[in-house]
């Protein structure tokens, strides 16, 4: 089986639990497919460099995939169907990243430093 890596991008006026009903239906697109999400990141409603379909933010998504390519390809149709997703992109990869995405290191790496602003603040 083929290793992906896929992101999708929902519309800004989603509810977070229509984002995560979304997810919950393509893991099950690529089990029925006969592969795996091996891990599943959401990072939270940011914004566009740009409009997409009159949205100026969206939730975004990652699946780590391993999975024959047959049901990527099909999970890819329904969301090209789908209205809540404005965006996707599907890129093949030699190996999955393990641990948190680029993304998700960034999100905690900025936590640990207003922590830490918050505490030298409080000494002085």
């Amino acid at each position: 089986m083929a290793l992906y890596e896929h992101v999708f991008l929902t519309r800004q006026d989603a509810a977070p639990t229509q984002v995560e009903a979304l997810t919950e239906q393509y893991k099950a697109l690529i089990a029925a497919g006969g592969g795996k999400v091996t891990k599943t990141e959401y990072w939270g409603l940011k914004s566009l460099t740009y409009r997409i379909k009159k949205n100026r933010k969206a939730h975004y998504t990652l699946f780590n995939i391993d999975s024959p390519s047959a049901a990527v390809v099909e999970m890819e149709r329904q969301m090209s169907i789908s209205e809540d997703v404005i965006r996707f992109m599907t890129v093949k990869v030699e190996a999955l990243e393990d641990g948190p995405s680029a993304q998700m290191r960034r999100r905690e790496d900025r936590e640990r430093r207003d922590d830490r602003n918050e505490t030298t603040e409080e000494a002085n």
